[in-house]
């Protein structure tokens, strides 16, 4: 289904933006793999009649990103555990910073759109592009896979670095528009 010509705005009041993590290393097994929510967020897009003239703008709080869930691991993460994982998020990995993506082309793509555009996190500037698909329900979905190590980041370790987030995270965006 195409994407209605208009002016949306959404947040997470519209939908959800997350980051999906995966463990690696020689203890991986003692780790898990998170499931994020940004819980402060916002996307403007414009849709004109030529999928050309869209516009797609996305902004997030760094220090936003709480934990939802972590599977695999030895014992299921309790909330204090969530907790420290969110803080060490901010303070360690993210800094709280404001993340942003702005797109610079956007072309129709069978029934969605082909976005690239530029995404800074942690100070750092670099292209980045996806697909944008809508349900037949004006549900939105895109995903986009970030490689940490390409904006200046270090994939978070621990246990001397037995324990590793994998350097490729998974941030989706599933919202609901209405103009």
């Amino acid at each position: 289904m195409a994407i209605p010509s208009g002016r949306y705005a959404l947040g997470p009041n519209d939908g959800t933006l997350s980051v999906r993590t995966q463990r690696t290393g020689a203890a991986a097994m003692a780790g898990h793999n998170l499931l994020f929510h940004v819980a402060s967020w916002q996307a403007v897009l414009v849709v004109g009649d030529d999928p050309a003239d869209a516009v797609i703008e996305v902004s997030a709080d760094g220090g936003s990103l709480r934990v939802q869930e972590g599977s695999g691991g030895v014992q299921s993460l309790s909330d204090d555990q969530k907790t420290e994982i969110e803080q060490t998020v901010d303070n360690e990995v993210l800094k709280g910073e404001q993340i942003s993506f702005e797109s610079r082309s956007v072309r129709a793509d069978g029934d969605g759109l082909r976005v690239e555009g530029d995404l800074t996190l942690h100070g750092t500037t670099r292209p980045l592009g996806f697909n944008v698909a809508m349900t037949g329900d004006g549900t939105l979905g895109a995903t986009a896979v970030i490689k940490q190590t390409l904006w200046g980041m270090k994939p978070y370790s621990t246990l001397f670095g037995a324990l590793k987030v994998v350097d490729e995270v998974e941030v989706s965006i599933d919202a609901r528009l209405s103009a």
